[in-house]
């Protein structure tokens, strides 16, 4: 088993998959049996399971990541080793040997300079993006939509994985950590959403929904928090995710419990409104990768209704998300399993990382304000980074 910090530490870009929850943590070796990409996930999670039980393989799990688009590849397998241990203790400090090389602190006017930092769309390219967004939400075409943008970091030097991985988890430890290789480059990142687990009959989401950024003054930071949790605004956006997942869940589960009132939960970035979902599985079939496509891509990630969302996502994003807003986690053969929301990430490959973030549009969104609020995203990321 090990404990946990000993697997984050034996970590490094050779491993298809580190994950980190407050349920456990799983560093994989190897891989075998690869998921193919199907309309049923679920089914071919199923089965790539039993093949590796009828391979010998007497407690296998598939791990990895689904893309934002459900109909795209999945980098999904079954490894051939994996390693576990408990969760992350809730404090730790890194030993100086993480310490990323002093390379990577880049001031922030040479980044402008020397063109290491590309942002995509730029920020009044993004900003007039939610600007016509707005119109087609007090139109009534949407409900929401959720627009995302990029960071393209460029370093001196080829980017330590590894280090990148513990300096996250070391900022965020109660957060879901994780690191799954993509073949060209690997996702790597700490999301504060749970999209959906099963465990035993029981099942949990906590979707997420409304932000502010935090403030290294205390009493700012407090008044940043109440500010989220009376804000009509967020208030709303929140309720439409919750709704869609009560919906989503419904047909799959029983004594579904849902919250009157959301919560709130924080990161070392940002504050979130909160809503834990709890059920029981109506059928022992129904599997976690079942309950996560019933839900995937909630309006936390997309909008709704999602079809228009979709377009409008389309349109007005000036790149391909791909594994953004997507799904990690795993699944074993009794179909128990965690799947959270690919956020707070970035792909990375070489001396070159892709970031990203998001922010919920509204009929009362403010431009200016949801930039901000991206800007405050990426800081997990750049933090890390040392950027």
């Amino acid at each position: 088993m090990g404990r946990a910090l000993d697997l984050l530490a034996k970590y490094d870009a050779t491993a298809p998959f580190f994950f980190a929850s407050p349920r456990g943590t799983l560093l994989a070796e190897g891989r075998s049996h690869p998921v193919p990409a199907t309309a049923d996930l679920s089914t071919a999670v199923r089965d790539v399971l039993d093949l590796a039980t009828a391979d010998g393989d007497d407690d296998p799990l598939v791990v990895g990541a689904v893309p934002f688009d459900p109909s795209a590849t999945p980098r999904l397998c079954v490894p051939r080793r994996i390693r576990r241990s408990g969760p992350l203790p809730s404090r730790f400090a890194l030993p100086s040997r993480f310490a990323l090389p002093s390379r990577f602190a880049l001031p922030m006017e040479a980044d402008r300079v020397d063109a290491r930092r590309v942002e995509v769309p730029g920020r009044a390219t993004y900003a007039d993006g939610v600007r016509r967004a707005v119109t087609r939400l007090r139109a009534g075409e949407l409900d929401k939509v959720v627009l995302a943008r990029a960071l393209d970091i460029v370093t001196t030097e080829p980017i330590d994985i590894g280090t990148l991985l513990r300096r996250l988890a070391a900022r965020d430890p109660a957060g879901y950590t994780f690191a799954v290789d993509l073949g060209a480059g690997t996702l790597i990142g700490n999301s504060p959403e749970l999209l959906v687990s099963r465990q035993g009959d029981l099942v949990t989401a906590n979707p997420l929904a409304g932000s502010l950024p935090r403030s290294d003054d205390p009493f700012e930071d407090f008044g940043q928090a109440q500010a989220l949790l009376a804000s009509r605004k967020d208030r709303r956006e929140h309720a439409l995710v919750v709704e869609a997942v009560a919906d989503g869940l419904r047909p799959l589960c029983t004594d579904l419990e849902v919250p009157a009132e959301p919560s709130l939960i924080r990161t070392a970035a940002m504050w979130h409104l909160s809503t834990v979902v709890t059920g029981r599985v109506l059928d022992p079939a129904v599997r976690s990768m079942t309950l996560a496509a019933a839900l995937h891509p909630t309006p936390a990630v997309c909008g709704t209704p999602a079809r228009a969302a979709r377009a409008a996502i389309a349109e007005y994003e000036a790149f391909d998300r791909g594994f953004y807003t997507g799904l990690v986690g795993w699944e074993n053969n009794s179909g128990d399993g965690e799947w959270v929301v690919a956020l707070r990430c970035a792909v990375a490959h070489g001396s070159s990382a892709r970031l990203y973030a998001g922010a919920g549009i509204v009929a009362d969104s403010d431009p200016a304000a949801e930039l901000a609020e991206t800007t405050a995203k990426f800081r997990t990321m750049l933090t890390g980074l040392e950027l």
